[in-house]
Formats: C-alpha cells, structure tokens, sequence
C-alpha cells in the first residue's frame, strides 16, 4: 500500500514500489480494548453531535424476518433498517444514536450488534492501493507469444508455477462454473473479461443492500483496478487478445463491494456472500479484509458482532455450494503467534498501535470457519516477502509475486509481479496476497469442472489433496542480508509458510 501505516492490507495488494512489510513490533503494556474502546467511543459520540449517521449490523436468531417488537425497538433507539438477511438473522440498520448498539443490545432476541465503522456516513477518503504498473503499448507489442499462447501469456510465469498452462492442454474448466470476485468492482468491458463475464451473478453491494442497476458492479474510473486485475487471474479468455486465466472456460462475476473510498464495510461484504449464495456462484474470491478493524477481538462486542454476521454470510454461502477462498494478508504476519501489533486500526477514523492476540481478534473474512486461506510465492516458489504464514492458518500457497531482486522469474518473463487486465482495456503489474488468492480460485474452479457435483467442502479436501508439498524455507532470508525474516514451522505436507503446499492445476484437471 502507497501508506501501509494507515491502510497496509485495505486490498491484500502491495505497491509496486515492492517495499518490504511493515515491521513487527510488539509494544508491551498497550491493550487492545484500550485503544479501541476509545477510538470507537469519540467517533461514534462525534457522529451524534454532527448528527450523522453510523452503519450497524443487528444479529438476531436467523430463519426469521425482523418481529414487530424488533422493529419498533429499533426505532425507539433511533435506528432505521436498511435490509434484512432473515436466512442468517442478519439486519442491516443506520442510526445517529450514539447509544445505539449497547440500548439493542438489551432487546430480547437480539444476540449480538455493533457499528461497522467508526466514521460517519460516508467514509472519509484515504490512500488507495498503489497504482499497478501498465504495460506500455510498445511492452505489449514486443511479447512474442508461442503457438496456441495468448499475446501476453509469456510474461504469466505464474501459470506455469501452478501448471495452468498444461492443465489447458486437457482443459480450461466449465461453463457451468462461476467464480464472484467480490472486490472494488470488475470491468467486464475488458476485452480479456467480457467473453466469460456472468451478468447474473453480477452486483453492487456498497450499501448492503443489492443494487442490480445495469454495471453497477463495475469501479468508476477513480476507484481502484484491484477486481479487475483479480477477475482476470482468474478467468482472462484464451482468446488471442491478451492474457490468460487460471481457468479461462469458466464465467467470472463481480460483486463491488468497497466504497469509492476504497473501504470494505461488514453490511457490504454481508451482502456479497449472500448474493454469491443465491446465485449459483461455485467460488467466491476475497482479497480483501473487513474494515475498520484489520483484527476483530470477539471481546469487543462491535467487534464481536461483525464477525458474527460475517461467520454466517459466509457459511451460509459455503453451505449453498460455495468455495470461499481468501487471501492471508502482506505484513509478513505470523498469524500463529501468540502477540501481533496492530498499528492500522481502525483505520477510517484514528489508529492506534495495539496488542492483539491472533487466535481471539481475527482478520475477516481471512480466518473465519471454512474459508480457504491463501499465502503468496514468488517467482522463484519462496514465500513471498510480504506474506503472511502461519502454522495452522494458512491452508494452501499459490503465486502473488514478490521484488524481482528477490525473486526473478526465468525468461521471456521480465518482472516478479503478477501480469493481469486493468480497467479500459489494458494490462499492468500488481502483487501480494490478493494476486495469489485467484489462483487458488482458479484452481478450485478446475476442480468443480472437474467434478461438477462435488460440494465446496469435497473441492475443498482436493484442492489441498492436490497441493503440491512445499518444504520449509529454512532459513528464510528473502533479501540477502543475513538476517532470518521469518520462521516457518510444520512438516513438508503442512507448514506455516505453505500450508498443504502450491496450488496445482493440472491435477485439478486430470484427478
């Protein structure tokens, strides 16, 4: 990120700039509800004076619609609703009230509520993702494609990495098979994209309620290319124009969830598994994760709440056929460790360093129940720089590029990063996490074509049956310099920095 202080994973995306990750600091005698308690008090106090509103989820017992002595509650405390998901018991409502969420949350019925934000509607602006580096019309023109490669697929060394390119030989993958890009919006103008886009399964959700209005799902031209990079990861065409996809014969859909500001809300990201799951949507990328709070502590009851409602979306998206895959994150993070140093949340209002213990504040939707958590490699099959490990948290690996200095790939490819579609039809250089979670996405897809009847959770278990065992990297000192820049732990099968390993997409194909 272009301020990695204040918004160093906002898309688990890093800036060209391939500076390392922020360090991790440990700063004793700092408490996480400390910090938070009053970070979230004087923001939500300050939006009741500007009478301003603040955004809330409101979880009650699912399989219900919202009863009359609900509703009535909720206005009694100066609330109004804006949508209710009755399936997981899920309400989305606004309020002015500074005592909003502790008077509802004495309401029978009401299980858990807490604001999704600490500044008032609408979010300020901040610094976006860094801006990907385009190819130029003469880079584009110089790529000398072999038979039956689209233009710029020498330059993809990360198809070869997962074998994509020989799974292609056998197959691209299924109409049949939707993979949603839920993100900053997909540009399914892109000549690359608009082949396998599917319309249907296309959506705007910035408000948490869906907006089906005709491209409401795609970024405007001052908001981020991050979806459509990601889209077309996953399922560029292999039509002679410019790059290919992991699973280029399956349809792709873009669920826009983050402000023009570049925030992704719980309402928002609600509504993206909720309309994933009603739509026949096979798998579901996410590289992103839910603002305010990089980790939400479940001791927290704002916090609290927000994983609640995000617990359910998603499980009730895995439950309708869903694979959730998501991206692990670009702090060199070791998410198994018993302390973090949190110095970005939240991070739509004032943050604060704080100490946060990754096994009770977790980072949504990257570690919730069932969802596929992706660690980064780079060219040269290493953890990349900035990703973050874990023993027990990260499932599977998969290429999101690193430095070229560090990783440089073998030729005709000339640059680390990670090759894919921008908005208005042109192609530019991204890396991080949020460039290997697609991959993997890509991979699950093969896999649902493979096995069309498969549930998410058999795509699953042969997604990581599959992977390819990666060893430890042991020592692991990415740039050189003597000095060991993080630990990996666990066997060759199943470690910290590779899960079950690298995502492999021929077996995806052929077993």
């Amino acid at each position: 990120m272009t301020a990695p202080r204040t918004r160093s994973r906002r898309l688990a995306a890093i800036p060209l700039g391939m500076a390392m990750a922020t360090a991790l600091v440990v700063v004793p005698n700092v408490t996480a509800s400390a910090a938070e308690a009053t970070a979230q008090a004087e923001a939500i106090a300050q939006a009741a004076a500007d009478g301003t509103s603040l955004s809330y989820v409101v979880n009650v017992r699912p399989g219900h619609r919202p009863s009359a002595h609900l509703k009535k509650a909720i206005a009694k405390a100066g609330g109004t609703i804006v949508t209710s998901y009755d399936r997981i018991g899920v309400i989305v409502v606004h309020s002015a009230n500074a005592d909003f969420a502790k008077a509802i949350r004495g309401v029978h019925g009401v299980q858990s509520a807490g604001a999704t934000r600490t500044a008032p509607l609408p979010a300020q602006s901040t610094t976006d993702v860094g801006t990907p580096k385009a190819l130029t019309a003469e880079e584009v023109a110089k790529a000398e494609a072999a038979e039956g490669q689209d233009p710029l697929e020498p330059l993809q060394w990360d198809l070869p990495a997962i074998k994509a390119d020989k799974a292609h030989e056998v197959s691209t993958g299924s109409r049949d098979v939707t993979v949603a890009v839920i993100d900053t919006g997909v540009d399914d103008t892109h000549p690359d994209i608009a082949p396998n886009f599917d319309r249907a399964a296309s959506v705007n959700c910035v408000t948490g309620k869906p907006d089906t209005t005709d491209g409401a799902w795609r970024p405007s031209a001052e908001e981020s290319a991050h979806g459509t990079h990601v889209a077309g990861e996953i399922a560029a065409a292999k039509n002679g124009v410019g790059v290919t996809g992991v699973a280029p014969g399956v349809k792709v859909s873009g669920i826009k969830v983050s402000t023009t500001a570049g925030f992704f809300y719980t309402e928002a990201v609600v509504c993206g598994f909720m309309w994933a799951a009603e739509h026949g949507v096979d798998v579901t990328n996410n590289s992103y994760y839910t603002d305010p709070w990089y980790f939400n502590c479940k001791n927290d009851p704002d916090q609290k709440a927000l994983v609640e409602a995000l617990t359910r979306a998603s499980k009730y998206a895995e439950k309708k056929g869903a694979v959730n895959v998501a991206a692990a994150g670009n702090e060199n993070y070791d998410l198994a460790a018993d302390e973090i140093t949190d110095p970005v949340s939240p991070n739509d209002s004032t943050p604060s360093d704080r100490v946060i213990d990754p096994s009770e504040c977790l980072d949504i939707p990257t570690q919730l129940p069932g969802v596929v958590t992706v660690a980064s490699t780079g060219a040269k099959g290493l953890k990349s720089s900035f990703s973050n490990h874990g023993l027990g948290v990260i499932d599977i690996a998969a290429p999101g590029g690193d430095s070229t200095r560090y990783q440089t790939p073998a030729p005709p490819a000339t640059s680390g990063l990670i090759l894919g579609p921008l908005p208005g039809g042109k192609w530019g250089y991204m890396a991080g996490t949020s460039m290997a979670s697609p991959h993997v996405a890509g991979v699950a897809a093969l896999i649902k074509s493979t096995h069309p009847h498969a549930p998410a959770a058999l795509v699953k278990a042969l997604l990581y049956a599959q992977a390819d065992a990666t060893p430890c990297t042991d020592p692991y000192d990415i740039d050189g310099d003597g000095k060991v820049d993080a630990v990996c732990e666990g066997p060759r099968n199943y470690n910290g920095f590779y899960g079950f390993g690298t995502a492999d997409a021929l077996d995806a194909v052929t077993k």
